[in-house]
C-alpha cells in the first residue's frame, strides 16, 4: 500500500492538526508507472521511509524524541519536562506533520524553542509550519541565517527545492509559508541560550553553509551538531559536506574536537550512542581530509566531474544515507564540493 501525503490549501491553521495521511488506493506497479512515469522510483522510495511514531531516547532526565515525518527530514525534540526545544524542523511540506508529532508528545504544553542549525530548506523551512501550531516558540539561529531568511531570492530557492522533493514524494498541493520564516534570537558566536534549566552555547561552525551553527550544552556534554562536521549514518559512513569552504570546515572540525562531548545529536539521524559518538568524533576530520585529497588526485589524473560524482555516489550513497539523502541533492552537492576543492586546493 502506498500512502500519499495531502496538505490542503484553504484549511484554517487551527484545523491543521486534523490532517492525516489518507490511504487513497493500492495500485499495481504497472499502473503506478503509467501515472507517475519516471517519478515512480522516488515516490516509492520516500513513501517507504515514513518514521514510526514514538521513537525516543533518554539522556538522564532529558528525553530526545524523533519527530521527523520522513527520514529525509531533520527534526528532533528535546524535553526535560519543563522546557521543550525543537532541533531543526525539516521540510516545508512535512512541517505540519512534524508539528502534529510534537503535539502528540507535549499535549497541552507549549513548544518553547526552535533551534536551527542552518538555513537549508530541509532543516529550517518546517519551522514556518510548526510556528502555526506554536506561535510563541522562540526561533534561535545564527545571525547570518536570520539575514538569509529576509532575502526573497533565498526563499524562492527554498520553495523550488521543497516543491521538487514534495513532488517526488507524491505531494503536489500544499501551502508554502516561506514568508513566515523568522529568527527571534539571532546569535553571535559564543552566545549563551538559557532554556529553562538547560543552557547552550551557540558555536559558529561554517563550512557546509556560512550560517551553520552547533548548540553545545556543557553541563551535559551534549552537542547538537551540524552538517559541517559530516553527514553520519550511525555506522562507518561519514559523508563530507563542505559546500562553502574546505578550510572553514577543517577549522570548525578542529573546534569541535576540543570540546568535551559525551553525546551528539546528528542531523537527519538522531542521538548517537557512546560508541557511535566516539567513532564520529575520531573520524570526522580524516573523512573530510581524505575526501579532499582524493578529489585533488582524481582531477589531476584527468577524471571528469561526472566520473567523480559517480565515484562519490558509489562510495557514500548506501544504507541509511540512501534513505535520507535524495540522489539529486547528492549529485548537486558533489558538484559543488568538487568545484570548491579545485578552487581551494588545486593551484
Amino acid at each position: 500500500m502506498c500512502g500519499t501525503l495531502w496538505i490542503f490549501r484553504g484549511i484554517p491553521f487551527h484545523e491543521r492538526s486534523k490532517l492525516r495521511i489518507f490511504e487513497r488506493f493500492s495500485l499495481s506497479t504497472m499502473c503506478l508507472q503509467k501515472i507517475y512515469g519516471l517519478l515512480l522510483a522516488p515516490f516509492l522510495r520516500y513513501n517507504s521511509t515514513i518514521i514510526p511514531k514514538g521513537r525516543r531516547y533518554y539522556m538522564d532526565d532529558l528525553k530526545i524524541y524523533d519527530v521527523r515525518y520522513l527520514k529525509g527530514d531533520s527534526s528532533f525534540l528535546l524535553d526535560d519536562g519543563k522546557t521543550s526545544i525543537l532541533y531543526d524542523s525539516g521540510f516545508g511540506f512535512t512541517g505540519f506533520k512534524v508539528a502534529e508529532n510534537i503535539r502528540e508528545i507535549l499535549g497541552d504544553r507549549e513548544l518553547d524553542y526552535i533551534f536551527l542549525t542552518h538555513s537549508h530548506y530541509d532543516h529550517a523551512l518546517g519551522s514556518a509550519y510548526v510556528l502555526q501550531y506554536y506561535p510563541n516558540a522562540k526561533v534561535v539561529a545564527g545571525k547570518y541565517a536570520a539575514e538569509i531568511f529576509r532575502r526573497d531570492g533565498a526563499k524562492k530557492v527554498m520553495k523550488e527545492l521543497d516543491s521538487k522533493f514534495a513532488h517526488a514524494c507524491g505531494v503536489d498541493e500544499y501551502e508554502f509559508l516561506g514568508d513566515h520564516l523568522k529568527v527571534d534570537i539571532p546569535c553571535e558566536d559564543g552566545a549563551i541560550i538559557k532554556a529553562g534549566d538547560l543552557q547552550f552555547e551557540v558555536i559558529n561552525l561554517p563550512g557546509h553553509t556560512k550560517c551553520s551553527v552547533g548548540f553545545y550544552c556543557k553541563d551535559r556534554q551534549l552537542l547538537l551538531s551540524t552538517e559541517t562536521l559530516g553527514v553520519y549514518d550511525g555506522e562507518k559512513n561519514i559523508v563530507p559536506s563542505y559546500l562553502v569552504g574546505y578550510e572553514l570546515t577543517m577549522k570548525s572540525i578542529e573546534r569541535v574536537s576540543n570540546l568535551a562531548i559525551r553525546k551528539l545529536l546528528a542531523p537527519h539521524y538522531g542521538i548517537l550512542n557512546k560508541k557511535q559518538t566516539e567513532f564520529f568524533l575520531q573520524h570526522m576530520k580524516s573523512a573530510s581530509e581524505n575526501a579532499a585529497k582524493e578529489i585533488v588526485e582524481w582531477k589531476k589524473s584527468g577524471k571528469t566531474d561526472e566520473e567523480i560524482t559517480q565515484i562519490w555516489k558509489d562510495r557514500y550513497w548506501y544504507g541509511k544515507v540512501k534513505e535520507f539523502y535524495p540522489i539529486d541533492a547528492l549529485r548537486l552537492n558533489t558538484s559543488i564540493t568538487v568545484n570548491l576543492i579545485c578552487k581551494e586546493l588545486i593551484k
